[in-house]
């Protein structure tokens, strides 16, 4: 079944317009009657956490940086840690099976033309396809490191690599570092035996004195490497406070709400109890038209904060659809007299917009 859906209705009932179409592409039947069933969708908040692992592994030379560098509280210790870098909260939206709907086509009703998502939620109504694709969930686990290793021992003269000790060894590494400083130096100050010729050269002997000098110095200062990776957490909202949506260690990373290894981040939910479209009174006596429309959803708002070691991680308002009404678009409007537009928000169920064209 393809996966963006069209729904033209004008081949299903006798008697249309000349202007109508007549190509249906998929149709779903309920009983003896053709027509479309979909969804809307309901609000789930989604928390990506942005983290990142740190591991430090002690140079070969570590316990000889203050001697020959001057290099103080040098680690001998290997060290793997976590830090939280950022963390975005959004709503999206998914479908709700609890919101079932079916647009029965027949004649001066409803829809002749419907776009729903690939998850079944209504798009559009009268709208040309709009070729949207589901937007991809970020990735549960994505890795990257941060810089290139490069082996120090490329960049060692034949007197470091035959030293005798260790001890040697350093000494004469830290020499060699001290002799790339001064070639580094004398390039930009121009006193170099062969300079360069034009500034591109320059700038491709500096980079490379720089790499040499890098490599050669964590030899000393031991070298740290950090892994970015992502996390996404889905939350169904309802109103709380201060309730774990998971949590965080420095030694183990983002870890599950129930694994006490960490320390928890807290999101609280505030429903803003925004005012309904239709008192309470009058939806009884709108019910049988009600069953004959288009639903769609009027989401409320709520206030969103997550907090994590008394911070706000995030703090601000959001739609959602569970604290909102639901209304429904009157027939009348889908007839042969004219041809009514709609674009939902396929998040929130929610209007974006209603064109009306005369025919």
């Amino acid at each position: 079944m393809k996966k963006n859906i069209f729904l033209l209705s004008a081949a299903l009932c006798a008697g249309m317009c000349a202007h109508a179409q007549t190509e249906v592409t998929i149709g779903v039947m309920q009983g003896k009657d053709y027509g479309v069933t979909y969804m809307l969708p309901q609000t789930e908040i989604e928390i990506v956490v942005h983290a990142s692992r740190h591991t430090y592994t002690p140079g070969e030379f570590c316990r000889y940086a203050e001697r020959y560098l001057r290099l103080q509280n040098v680690s001998d210790t290997p060290k793997e840690y976590w830090t939280l870098d950022n963390v975005e909260t959004r709503t999206i939206g998914v479908p709700d099976k609890n919101n079932v709907f079916f647009v029965k086509l027949k004649d001066k009703t409803v829809a002749p033309l419907m776009e729903l998502t690939e998850d079944g939620i209504v798009r559009s109504i009268n709208m040309p396809f709009s070729g949207v694709k589901a937007s991809q969930e970020p990735a549960k686990d994505n890795t990257s490191r941060s810089k290139q290793n490069v082996d120090p021992r490329n960049f060692m003269t034949e007197e470091i690599l035959m030293a005798s000790s260790r001890a040697k060894m350093a000494e004469l590494t830290a020499k060699e570092i001290f002799n790339i400083r001064e070639s580094k130096n004398a390039l930009i100050r121009g006193e170099a035996d062969n300079m360069p010729t034009d500034g591109a050269q320059l700038k491709l002997m500096l980079d490379n004195l720089n790499l040499q000098e890098e490599a050669m110095t964590a030899l000393f200062t031991g070298k740290e490497e950090q892994y970015s990776q992502t996390f996404t957490i889905r939350l169904t909202p309802k109103e709380m406070k201060d309730e774990v949506a998971f949590r965080f260690s420095q030694k183990l990373g983002p870890l599950d709400k129930d694994d006490l290894a960490g320390t928890p981040i807290y999101i609280s939910v505030i429903n803003l109890k925004t005012p309904t479209l239709a008192p309470a009174e009058e939806e009884k006596g709108k019910e049988k038209e009600k069953l004959e429309g288009v639903a769609y959803n009027v989401p409320g708002r709520a206030r969103v904060s997550v907090t994590y070691d008394n911070q706000a991680l995030f703090e601000g308002e959001m739609p959602v659809t569970q604290f909102g009404t639901q209304e429904y678009l009157a027939p009348v409007l889908f007839n042969k007299k004219a041809t009514t537009k709609v674009l939902f928000d396929t998040t929130t169920g929610g209007l974006i917009k209603i064109d009306r064209e005369e025919n």
